[in-house]
């Protein structure tokens, strides 16, 4: 069976106040562990790194390949 939806106040001051206790409904946010904390900090720094270095070492014929599959792909999508 469905769920019944909360019912707002008539009154605007009750309902006002009803809507912001809803929208700032704040729960605190989960402890990371700290091993995790160090595994997602090395691996958002490498990511931040990745596409620089495979720039580099792309040459030029192979980054318009990508360039040329990339932009068939998008083409396809939109015909």
């Amino acid at each position: 069976m469905a769920e019944k939806k909360n019912k707002r106040p008539r009154d605007f001051n009750q309902m006002a106040a009803s809507i912001l206790e809803n929208a700032t409904d704040e729960t605190p946010p989960e402890p990371i562990d700290p091993a995790k904390a160090t595994a997602i900090a090395h691996a958002r720094e490498g990511g931040l790194r990745g596409g620089k270095i495979r720039a580099e070492k792309l040459t030029p014929e192979q980054r318009s390949e990508i360039a040329r599959k990339a932009a068939e792909a998008r083409w396809a999508k939109t015909n």
